[in-house]
């Protein structure tokens, strides 16, 4: 059993899911708990400035073999898994040798990764994949980018001879609720530019991801009796129907892919008195973007004209595309498109319709465009990971290492 999988294996174990309504960082005390495993692992493979602070930020050093100067370069992956769905007492299959047919996850509740719901897993077959057993998410996401990383890092420190710079790894809490680098020390951190290690299938490269707001809306109503409800009663649910019936319909997720942004009503809870409802809203374009949360700021303000002034609306940009950070660096992208030729991978450069921690550590002065980490279906009972491209990221992630030394 190779080395990246074992360590995933071992990983998984451990339940990290952030929680997006707890108050403190990290979300959840377990990811603090893996946080201390993860820094005692990285002092045992002799890395140098290894800490883990009361927050969970991991960082650890490898220094350069080598005495000419080039730049330091990062690869940062995450600890937490998606509060979707649990992560906790995951049991994964092993499936050797996987032969193109339906795979049955869970006997006893029917659970089934099937090849017509799935048709890109087939491109595995005669692969060892590793799946769910039905019943929670797999964690892939991102223990896969911890265990390529640490891999990668300790062949380096077991071939002293292998030519290197200075590498800086770090793992961060809770980048699946969205906090992943509301913490992180970029100048302690110290490194030119980053790559972060949590992308899906084999061969993506991204550099580009959606501009990304959150819009929540209070709708304030008035409940009467029905019986004596004329011209009185205030509906709040009704005109949270209106307004959610004013925003375009194709302008949806379901709707939509590629570089096309969406409105996704992510929450609506009420009754005739009050209604609270929750947008999260994406576009790539800065400007379509823009006009996204202007077309609703217009929506309120009509609404608020029809009904005197029931509705409020908060607007709060989440993060940017970090295409603006990257293109004056595009020779990160394009050493990390060449060290997946150079490893026989075909690049997929692909816009992300999402955000990670480096479209913030971008903004925060860490270029850091993201690199595959194998894995499909994230966050759910139907989420797998062939190891062999698992190894091929730790086979991208030195080639990388090997392409500065060799052209700085």
């Amino acid at each position: 059993m190779s080395k990246v999988l074992n360590r995933f294996l071992k990983y998984v174990k451990y339940e990290t899911t952030s929680d997006e309504y707890s108050t403190t960082t990290p979300s959840t005390k377990n990811q603090l708990k893996f946080a201390k495993v993860l820094g005692k692992e990285l002092e045992e493979l002799g890395l140098k400035d290894v800490s883990v602070n009361d927050k969970g930020y991991i960082m650890a050093t490898l220094p350069s073999n080598i005495e000419k100067k080039i730049p330091t370069i990062g690869f940062i992956a995450h600890m937490d898994t998606s509060p979707d769905m649990s992560g906790k007492d995951i049991s994964p299959n092993i499936i050797e040798d996987y032969d193109g047919k339906d795979i049955v996850l869970n006997e006893e509740k029917d659970i089934i990764l099937s090849v017509d719901d799935f048709p890109e897993i087939k491109n595995y077959v005669g692969k060892t994949i590793i799946t769910t057993d039905g019943t929670t998410l797999l964690g892939a996401d991102d223990k896969a980018g911890i265990a390529e990383i640490i891999t990668a890092i300790e062949y380096l420190i077991e071939n002293p001879n292998i030519p290197h710079g200075t590498i800086k790894i770090a793992f961060t809490p809770d980048e699946e609720i969205g906090r992943g680098a509301d913490h992180f020390d970029v100048d302690k951190f110290d490194a030119d530019f980053a790559y972060t290690v949590d992308g899906g299938p084999i061969g993506e490269l991204e550099y580009e991801n959606f501009n990304a707001a959150t819009a929540n809306i209070s709708i304030q109503g008035s409940n009467i009796h029905p019986g004596t409800a004329k011209g009185k009663m205030v509906n709040s649910i009704l005109i949270g129907m209106e307004l959610h019936s004013m925003l375009p319909i194709n302008e949806r997720p379901e709707y939509t892919e590629g570089y096309e942004g969406f409105y996704l009503l992510d929450d609506f809870v009420g009754n005739v008195e009050e209604t609270k409802m929750s947008y999260i809203i994406r576009d790539h374009d800065m400007g379509k973007f823009n006009k996204k949360k202007k077309a609703l700021e217009k929506i309120v303000e009509f609404l608020n004209y029809k009904y005197t002034n029931k509705i409020e609306l908060k607007i709060e940009d989440s993060y940017y595309n970090m295409k603006e950070k990257i293109v004056p660096v595009m020779e990160i992208v394009d050493i990390a498109k060449r060290a997946m030729e150079a490893v026989n991978i075909e690049p997929i450069i692909s816009p992300i319709r999402g955000g990670t921690d480096g479209a913030r550590l971008s903004y925060m002065g860490l270029p850091c465009p993201n690199i595959f980490t194998g894995g499909h279906n994230y966050h759910g009972k139907y989420e797998y990971i062939p190891v062999p491209s698992m190894e091929k990221a730790v086979e991208v992630i030195l080639k990388i290492i090997e392409l500065y030394a060799k052209e700085y």
